[in-house]
């Protein structure tokens, strides 16, 4: 069957190459039964099921949307075999394979067992292989749960007895705590078995392990499967706590803690702290790349990552441990005294409280990246300081989730971020983050804080100015034209009034004036209506063109802001920019608001001159009670 032999699959991995090497996969005869089953029966009514079932029908193609083609099982099935390293692949592959590729269809998920011996009787001899099955049916007459066959299994399980490893690298005490039987459990401490052996970590003679196993003991699988009476058993007779961790050496592998605060389990967070596990132990990666800014996953990063905030709050509470007082290199450097001259007592309560330090950043950190607040909130409030980008993210998500009060709070966190956290994530996600909050709040206190911020940030410096646009070259009239009737060829009506103008200035004045003048024909006598605009401001706007520029115009400072309004509609950019330059000029306490209003919606070289204005009269407007006007 070489048509089903399937492609090895590659992957990089973090150190550690998740496929070994391997020739073909060989498909056991449930396997191959299971596929033909999917293959052959109708599916149509799978995705309808109203329709009538359907006929037998031979078809030289199937649909795809109805029925995959064969190599799109192998491609799927090869994966669910790959992925847990098997040289075979069975029934189940087939069905976690359907579950994907079938509309509809659906099945429970693997359960950690182990693998069948079936690729063996391939490629070893009749003894090694009957050695094989022998090994094989002890597993199995242990996995099926009767106690009775014990010592029936044991004899067949091979010369290291209880403690025999499958191709998985587990022990059948670890099979047992996967499935919770706590009386198997208790029936294989009995016979002698292993509490503290781990996973093995060669993939030579056990090539079924799979990496992110290896170093797990007896007590890890059942912490991971959430088994606590077996958890409890497993302490009680002797089991180490921190699973395969030794004392004072690295840790490349989750430690029971770790998996238990990951999945949120208070009570056997609670049973583990209460013997003795260590909520600061994290995991390091043999290649030295971790997805963590301090190198490591600690109890407290994965509680706060996940958002367990009981959790961690149970982490925190647990008293600090003493720590050795012979000093690593790394620590002598960082304390940055000699030996001698430090005094043990004083100097393992620092190093516990610097480790917890860092612990709490990498958490608070996490807790800020998934979106988790209040456990953020609940990190700074026993004094772990912010950093810039935990500030933002916790400041986003309390404006996501439409949080007034938390937005409160942490905007007036920000004087606590030291400055040396200021980097360009402030002006590039900052900056526009509060200033969206302040568009969108109506709440005084919010935007006086905000006020606050933009000052601080922009300091002393004078605002930048804006210079005038110069007005492109177009048609131009002598002023003795401006609004003469004898001399016009349109006219304008506004507020009921007419108002004479001449075609060649305006068809060149602007793109608007062109779209104008062009819905009406040159012979229409029709007057163009104008009802957006008041007479004295279009009078302006028809002296800036006929004039040639602003310098003959006499703008009263109650009509600045209609004559920017106007030059915005009409498309006039020279125009508008010395209105801009004119409210520019005149801020102050007492039209600030008005003018941030107006400039909001559209002109927005005006709304940053003016919010880097702003800030400056806040105080002042709050006194007055102008700014709950702004939003």
């Amino acid at each position: 069957m070489h048509h089903l032999q399937p492609l090895n699959a590659k992957h990089h991995g973090n150190g550690t190459p998740l496929h070994h090497k391997q020739g073909a996969l060989y498909w056991e005869p449930e396997a191959l039964y299971t596929l033909c089953y999917f293959m052959h029966c109708p599916q149509m009514e799978w995705e309808n099921p109203n329709v009538e079932p359907s006929k037998v029908n031979l078809q030289v193609e199937r649909p795809f949307l109805v029925l995959p083609p064969l190599m799109e099982w192998i491609r799927v099935a090869v994966a669910h075999a790959g992925h847990r390293r098997s040289f075979s692949m069975d029934s189940d592959d087939v069905r976690q394979a359907a579950r994907l590729l079938l509309p509809g269809v659906d099945c429970e998920p693997r359960q950690l067992r182990a693998d069948d011996c079936f690729f063996a009787s391939r490629k070893l001899d009749a003894v090694a292989i009957e050695a094989k099955f022998k090994q094989d049916l002890g597993f199995r007459m242990l996995n099926c749960g009767r106690t009775d066959l014990v010592k029936q299994a044991v004899s067949l399980l091979g010369p290291d007895g209880i403690n025999t490893m499958s191709e998985q690298g587990m022990t059948p005490l670890m099979y047992a705590c996967v499935r919770g039987d706590e009386a198997m459990v208790q029936m294989l401490l009995d016979a002698g078995a292993d509490l503290n052996v781990e996973v093995v970590s060669t993939p030579h003679k056990y090539p079924s392990v799979h990496p992110e196993t290896r170093h797990w003991t007896a007590l890890t699988f059942a912490v991971l499967h959430g088994h606590i009476p077996v958890v409890q058993l497993l302490l009680d007779a002797g089991a180490k706590v921190e699973g395969s961790v030794e004392h004072g050496e690295e840790n490349y592998s989750e430690t029971p803690l770790q998996l238990a605060a990951a999945v949120g389990n208070f009570e056997l967070v609670s049973l583990l702290l209460e013997r003795g596990a260590d909520p600061l132990i994290g995991t390091m990666y043999r290649n030295g790349i971790s997805t963590s800014p301090q190198g490591d996953m600690n109890s407290f990063s994965q509680a706060a990552a996940h958002g367990h905030r009981n959790v961690f709050r149970k982490l925190l509470a647990q008293p600090e441990k003493e720590k050795s007082d012979i000093l690593s290199l790394e620590e002598i450097l960082a304390e940055g005294t000699d030996l001698a001259e430090t005094a043990p007592p004083p100097l393992c309560a620092t190093r516990n409280s610097k480790a917890k330090l860092r612990a709490l950043k990498e958490a608070m950190y996490h807790s800020a990246e998934h979106g988790y607040v209040d456990v953020t909130i609940d990190i700074r409030s026993i004094g772990v300081p912010w950093t810039l980008h935990t500030w933002l993210e916790s400041l986003r998500i309390a404006f996501q989730q439409h949080r007034r009060p938390l937005i409160q709070c942490l905007l007036k966190e920000f004087k606590t971020i030291q400055e040396e956290e200021y980097t360009e994530e402030l002006v590039t996600q900052g900056l526009p983050l509060m200033f969206e909050i302040l568009k969108a709040s109506k709440n005084e206190v919010i935007s006086q804080q905000l006020c606050v911020i933009f000052t601080h940030c922009y300091g002393p410096y004078p605002i930048p100015k804006l210079t005038e646009i110069k007005r492109k070259q177009t048609s131009r009239l002598d002023p003795h034209f401006l609004n003469n009737k004898e001399m016009s060829d349109v006219t304008f009506l506004v507020e009921g009034r007419p108002f004479y103008a001449h075609r060649v200035l305006l068809f060149t004045a602007s793109p608007r004036f062109k779209a104008l003048l062009s819905s009406k024909p040159t012979n229409d006598s029709t007057c163009i209506e104008i009802g957006y605009v008041k007479y004295p401001i279009f009078q302006l706007v028809m002296q800036y063109l006929y004039y040639g520029g602003p310098e003959s115009l006499l703008i009263k400072n109650n009509e600045i802001m209609e004559l920017l309004s106007a030059a915005k509609f009409f498309q006039l950019e020279a125009l508008q920019r010395h209105c801009e330059i004119i409210c520019a000029k005149g801020i102050n306490t007492d039209n600030c608001v008005d003018i941030y209003n107006h400039a909001k919606p559209e002109l927005h070289l005006l709304q940053t001159d003016t919010s880097l204005s702003l800030p400056g009269h806040t105080l002042e407007c709050f006194q007055r009670k102008h700014l709950p006007s702004m939003t």
